[in-house]
Formats: structure tokens, sequence, C-alpha cells
């Protein structure tokens, strides 16, 4: 792992997804909740979140494909894979692995709006705001992280990577 840097060790993250669980459990005292992962990224993240919990949780997945220019964001989402269970009148909490530009989220918050979520929140390991084109709020971020291409802990290049039990920054990237 010549050509990586370390950016928040496994006890780090461990450390830090207990606290995110305790303030999640804190905001859904007594609710029933749909915990969406998005995959792939966000298994690692999920399962640990989850099991961490003592909210009341349904569980579910939700895959999204973007399409574009990939010297750019790509400009159209896509869900590839949809949640089955029904959101109508549901607290949902989107579990993703990392948040940059927000177009991906913008786009699951709104369509999950539409399918009569009562409420949606979000919570991402790593919230990269400087490169932000959307309005979108982590209500329960990991970690603030500026600048870097990161791998580790679901985050992958080219589906390599997401085993790692740390996150690393790619040097040469």
């Amino acid at each position: 792992m010549d050509n990586m840097k370390e950016v928040f060790s496994s006890a780090e993250i461990q450390r830090r997804v207990e606290e995110l669980a305790a303030q999640i459990d804190d905001v859904y005292k007594g609710e029933t909740v749909v915990a969406v992962c998005v995959l792939k990224g966000a298994f690692p993240f999920f399962s640990d979140l989850v099991r961490a919990m003592k909210t009341d949780l349904l569980i579910d997945f939700v895959r999204l494909a973007s399409y574009g220019d990939r010297a750019s964001s790509s400009e159209h989402v896509q869900i590839t894979k949809d949640v089955e269970i029904s959101l109508e009148g549901r607290h949902v909490l989107i579990v993703e692995d990392i948040v940059d530009t927000g177009r991906s989220m913008d786009f699951l918050m709104r369509y999950f709006s539409s399918r009569g979520a009562k409420s949606i929140r979000l919570a991402a390991l790593i919230d990269k705001k400087e490169r932000r084109e959307f309005s979108v709020h982590s209500d329960f971020a990991g970690f603030d992280l500026p600048a870097g291409f990161i791998v580790g802990y679901g985050l992958d290049y080219a589906e390599r990577y997401r085993t790692l039990p740390a996150i690393y920054e790619l040097l040469d990237c």
C-alpha cells in the first residue's frame, strides 16, 4: 500500500459509527425507521451502524447508477435496485458512504419523498462539502473531508479496495 496514506483508522471509524448510532437513536426515540443502504459502497458502514443502533429498524437497499462524461460529474442518476418496503408514511434513514456533489442524494431524497416518506434523513460516513453542487445536508455526518480520493471501508477505485478496514487516500489519483 505504498500509494496510500491512512486518513481514518479502523478504530476511529468504529468510534465514530457508535457516536452516530447514539445520535440517530436520540432523534428517532420510540419510532420505527426504514434504514436504506445505498449499495455498494455504504454496506460496511451500514452494517456497523445498524448493529450499533437501538432504534426499531426495517432494513432495505437501493442501488444507483450515474451516467455521463467520466471527466465530470455524472448528470443522470438512475435506480438499478429499488427498495422493496413501502415508504408511505414512514421515517426513512438513507445510509451513504460519501456525499460529494450531492447529485445522487438529491435525486434519491426527492424520489423517496415522492413515495410518501414521512421524513427523510441522511447518514453519510464522509461528507465532502467543498464540491457540493446540490443543496444536500447530511443529518448525521461521520467525517468531513476537504479533499483527496479515498478508498477502503466500502469506498472503491474501479471496484478495488472496498474491503480495507480503514480509509486511505490514494496518492496517485
